[in-house]
């Protein structure tokens, strides 16, 4: 059996579904050794790296000219790959070829762009909302990140049941690892942090919420004597001007840090250090931060969309994420009451160890297989 998997999208833009990709591999080829399969792992021709497992002689790379997110891709992609006559094509960014392999298998992350068009660049929403419907029509089956999602697709897009398997996602083993108290300091020190400060991790974009965020901060500040910092660790996104803008009518300016080049283990450091995360979102299809916050030990406090509350499972604290003052009032006994909060980390090593790679790579195998 010949496996075909897309891995364009690291080339152009390493974000959560190629950070997706690129985690399954390795995964896969940690599985007992099955002689009927070989992959073909299809890279950018512009790729220098190799995605390739080592030592893994069943794993064979092919370069291919089709670049990501062009309008004729679905055809063009076909015909470079109709060749190795696939059994399986793997697209883990939702977009099959039209032809080119006997089975076509896409992963669908979320359903933002419909539910929340104006937080897309329009780039991205012309994209997505031109043919997400052809992509779940043509797949002959679809892995997603959540159950919250499997629902979106089966609901909003007509797709049976049965053709719709949930496969969640896990965290890098970079958030599972163990630190000593030395290695997390050195990461506090480089960015002149104290612990117990209020976490953000996400690309800073309308989706998240911020806005409201930095509300609750500001009356957590005024109305509950909260002094630590809140860290916004996070790229860029678009439409960033609100978020500033409310920093400065808040006055927040020396209380608000803006880190976006952390690195895994500087992230995972102030994963430990801090005294919650908050993941305010509209929308996540899956939500990695606080899957990771939950291995490194660190309170979380998410909204109650998408698959958040799946994330920190039912005794996770999963709130509105228009009502500030419930978050303010939440935040505060976290913050403050530390039975409850080691009552919050405990729950949340537990609720972690659900979610492996090992796993997800199980059942995504299973799905290649057709059980």
């Amino acid at each position: 059996m010949r496996v075909g998997i897309d891995l364009r999208l690291p080339t152009y833009r390493m974000g959560g579904i190629s950070q997706y990709a690129l985690h399954l591999l390795p995964a896969l080829a940690a599985l007992e050794p099955n002689g009927d399969l070989e992959f073909i792992l299809y890279h950018s021709r512009k790729e220098s790296r190799s995605f390739v497992p080592r030592e893994q002689p069943d794993y064979k790379r092919r370069n291919l000219w089709t670049p990501c997110h062009h309008r004729f891709e679905r055809w063009t992609l076909g015909i470079e790959i109709v060749a190795d006559r696939l059994d399986v094509f793997h697209s883990p960014d939702f977009i099959p070829p039209a032809w080119g392999a006997r089975r076509k298998i896409i992963t669908i992350h979320d359903l933002n762009f419909i539910f929340y068009p104006q937080f897309l660049t329009a780039e991205s929403r012309r994209y997505y909302l031109d043919q997400i419907q052809w992509a779940a029509d043509t797949a002959d089956h679809i892995s997603v990140d959540s159950h919250a999602t499997r629902k979106d697709v089966i609901e909003i897009l007509g797709v049976p049941e049965e053709k719709v398997t949930t496969v969640h996602l896990a965290a890098n083993t970079v958030y599972t690892d163990p630190y000593s108290t030395a290695q997390i300091n050195e990461s506090l020190l480089k960015y002149h942090l104290q612990p117990g400060f209020v976490l953000f991790v996400g690309t800073l974009e309308p989706r998240k919420n911020l806005p409201t965020l930095l509300q609750v901060y500001h009356r957590l500040r005024t109305e509950r004597n909260l002094e630590v910092p809140l860290i916004l660790a996070g790229a860029l996104g678009w439409e960033t001007d609100e978020i500033f803008k409310t920093i400065d009518e808040l006055d927040l300016k020396t209380d608000v840090q803006h880190l976006p080049g952390l690195n895994d283990y500087e992230l995972a450091h102030l994963y430990h250090a801090a005294g919650v995360l908050v993941t305010p979102s509209y929308y996540e299809g899956f939500g990695l931060p606080a899957l990771e916050a939950q291995h490194c030990h660190c309170p979380v406090v998410v909204s109650n969309r998408g698959s958040l509350p799946e994330i920190v499972g039912d005794q996770g604290i999963a709130l509105d994420p228009d009502d500030q003052e419930v978050w303010v009032s939440t935040l505060d006994r976290v913050l403050h009451d530390e039975s409850f909060r080691m009552q919050m980390v405990d729950y949340g090593i537990k609720q972690a160890s659900r979610f492996s790679w090992q796993s997800t790579a199980m059942k995504t195998l299973d799905i290649y297989l057709g059980k």
